[in-house]
């Protein structure tokens, strides 16, 4: 089985660039699929984007409440998360503000609506006009990292990493600079690496579906931090938003959904760096094997 694993997710490469590659995928007359580095005769290109962070605009509102002649611009945080918001304020007429700055900036503890600005009429006649702008990002970007080394976010074995940080095939940019791909079987038990709570899960994806990261888990630690579990077969979630779990509790199982290019676990550490979600080094407590560059022909 592990050799059926290798021809397709051998390119996943460790390497130590910084860079990009082109990368091809072509089915030869046997019907193996192969990803390779080589523009050979009848490859296509195989594009990996920047996309591995889930979206929370429905669990992450901006909200308008009008009452006794003045606007009241909330945050509603439905997360079990904090987020870092910033609020600003475009076309204006008529308007005057509770806030002396022009851009507003506060974390919104989890499961929270936060007032960020009150809007007045300068003429009490006159309506107001005006157009919110915003963004967010899902956790405090205030927190400290502490030093932690992570348990093995599986059971069974042993299996290799086939691309670590920094890989060049898709470990390349801010999101996932530090994240590692370790070859499995689908259907292997995906554990807990540290404890925390979990705050967004995705169950239902088949096959690439509609989202990069497929089937996934995420779990905010106590230090502000975040794992995710990327990639898992549907329907195995065992956890939901909201619940704590412990370290080495059962989480799902692995899988091979959305882009993905063979059966394998992403895993990733995290932090809000400041309105934007990056992966941060970190280590595992014992360790693990690496395959072979495939896609430098070792």
């Amino acid at each position: 089985m592990l050799g059926r694993i290798l021809v397709l997710t051998g390119l996943f490469a460790v390497t130590t660039l910084g860079h990009a590659v082109t990368v091809y995928k072509y089915v030869d007359a046997n019907g193996v699929v192969t990803y390779t580095d080589k523009a050979v005769s009848g490859a296509k290109v195989f594009v990996i984007q920047d996309g591995m962070v889930e979206r929370f605009e429905q669990q992450v509102k901006l909200e308008t409440l009008k009452q006794k002649g003045q606007h009241l611009l909330q945050i509603r945080n439905d997360l079990y998360a904090p987020i870092d918001v910033e609020l600003w304020f475009e076309r204006t007429k008529n308007v005057q503000t509770n806030h002396p700055a022009k851009t507003i900036r506060r974390v919104v503890p989890a499961r929270t609506t936060l007032t960020l600005a009150t809007l007045r009429p300068l003429d009490s006649s006159e309506r107001m006009q005006y157009t919110p702008k915003w963004r967010h990002g899902v956790g405090d970007p205030g927190a400290v990292p502490e030093g932690y080394r992570y348990a093995l976010p599986w059971q069974g074995g042993p299996f290799r990493i086939s691309q670590g940080a920094n890989g060049r095939y898709s470990h390349f940019t801010p999101k996932g600079r530090y994240a590692v791909d370790i070859a499995m079987p689908e259907g292997t038990p995906i554990v807990a690496a540290r404890a925390g709570r979990v705050i967004k899960v995705e169950n239902s994806q088949t096959g690439r579906g509609s989202h990069p990261s497929g089937n996934f888990v995420r779990v905010l630690h106590d230090d502000g931090t975040m794992s995710v579990y990327l990639h898992l077969m549907r329907g195995s979630i065992q956890v939901q938003e909201g619940q704590r779990v412990r370290l080495g509790q059962a989480l799902a199982r692995s899988g091979n959904t959305g882009r993905s290019s063979g059966p394998h676990l992403h895993f990733v550490v995290q932090r809000n760096v400041g309105l934007e979600i990056e992966s941060i080094p970190f280590e595992f407590s014992q360790p693990v094997g690496q395959l072979p560059n495939f896609a430098q022909g070792n």
